[in-house]
């Protein structure tokens, strides 16, 4: 296993490549939770070695969480958030990394164990040369399943609290989200009269009821639609599973079920969206709430803006995002959220990339920030790095 060592700059970029490519060969993904804990053992491995600091092991419904703080400081100025987990892939052979035209290619290379490996390398970096610092760190495992047993639980439950958090989770390397879209996952089921296919008659198909159904569903997010919203900012509904118990062709299945993807900017709520599926599924068709939340506003600092600027020589740009992260938990509680990140692409497939330059340019923006936030320091490094293509 690669430590990655904070005192020296000069190999960055290897040090960074090194933990990635360590980290993608872990399959963390829910289903297999002694990835998530090898995941999980890895991180803290890293951080274990570090004088002053305390690491706390927390788990929620099997999922492990790692917080690590100065020994004195219960709720640090910033606070470095990461999940280890990935989505989930039928093959384990996939789990391994590449590195060819400047990026890492691998699955949750850019989703977000690249990311991690910037984090750690700065947490390490900051507690061994200026022990005692503000600075804390999280790591969750349960983000790619909605985040209730890892960001929730840890704001929530443990009540964990600091000054701002950064999640390198969301946007790109020169645009800072302040938006993101509420999220509702929705199982729905329709029971049936089971049957010989052959005699239609004799059943009640729950399939052809449920496609229906979810064609008035449709119609709802296809009126919705404004082809002038910049970025897609209107409420939309992805079907993402669809199946009855039956595998022979030949019967009627008792039930149907799918579950569906929605996601919605404001002003529409949870409440609203869920009220406007029940009218059009109808009371006879079952709703189960998977996972659901409002929209987030976000709160990046102007200080996060301008050090963005600097590093990368082209202004940060305000954006929204139509996918969610852990920080919609985090900003319930009233703490800040500042989300950017590398340049990153192909996310969930085997052939996730990040790009190495971005990483280190990320690195410079996170460590420059950090300095000035927490140590009054001026820029480190170069004037400016010119951002990847």
């Amino acid at each position: 296993m690669t430590v990655t060592d904070a005192s020296n700059d000069n190999d960055l970029a290897a040090r960074l490549v090194s933990v990635t490519r360590d980290l993608v060969l872990i399959p963390s993904c829910a289903g297999r939770p002694q990835d998530l804990e090898r995941g999980a053992g890895f991180v803290r491995n890293h951080l274990d070695t570090l004088e002053g600091v305390k690491v706390d092991a927390f788990a929620c419904e099997g999922f492990p969480s790692i917080v690590a703080r100065p020994e004195a400081i219960q709720e640090p100025e910033i606070l470095l958030f990461a999940h280890v987990d990935v989505v989930a892939h039928p093959e384990l052979d996939v789990y391994r990394s590449t590195v060819g035209d400047g990026r890492i290619r691998g699955p949750g290379a850019g989703d977000m164990k690249g990311q991690m490996a910037i984090l750690l390398d700065l947490f390490r970096h900051f507690h061994t040369r200026h022990p005692g610092i503000s600075l804390g760190f999280a790591v969750t495992s349960d983000e790619e399943q909605g985040g209730s047993a890892g960001a929730r639980y840890l704001f929530e439950e443990v009540a964990l609290r600091c000054g701002e958090v950064i999640i390198p989770d969301g946007g790109s390397l020169n645009k800072v989200v302040v938006e993101e879209k509420g999220i509702l996952h929705l199982k729905v089921r329709c029971q049936g009269r089971p049957g010989h296919a052959a005699y239609p008659w004799r059943g009640d198909n729950p399939v052809e009821k449920l496609m229906q159904r979810l064609g008035r569903v449709q119609e709802f997010f296809a009126e919705c639609k404004r082809p002038d919203s910049g970025g897609h900012w209107y409420p939309t509904c992805s079907i993402t599973r669809l199946h009855t118990p039956d595998e022979a062709v030949n019967l009627v299945p008792p039930w149907a079920e799918a579950a569906l993807d929605i996601r919605f900017p404001p002003p529409w709520t949870l409440e609203a969206v869920l009220a406007e599926l029940k009218g059009r599924l109808g009371a006879d068709i079952e709703q189960h709430v998977m996972l659901g939340d409002d929209p987030s506003r976000l709160k990046p600092s102007a200080l996060f803006l301008q050090v963005t600027e600097e590093v990368t020589g082209a202004p940060a740009e305000l954006v929204r995002a139509s996918g969610g992260s852990d920080a919609r938990f985090i900003c319930k509680q009233g703490i800040p959220v500042i989300v950017s990140r590398p340049l990153v692409g192909d996310l969930h497939t085997e052939s996730e990339w990040i790009d190495i330059q971005s990483m280190e340019a990320y690195h410079q923006i996170l460590k420059a920030y950090i300095e000035r936030r927490l140590l009054g320091g001026a820029l480190s490094g170069p004037k400016a790095l010119s951002a990847p293509a």
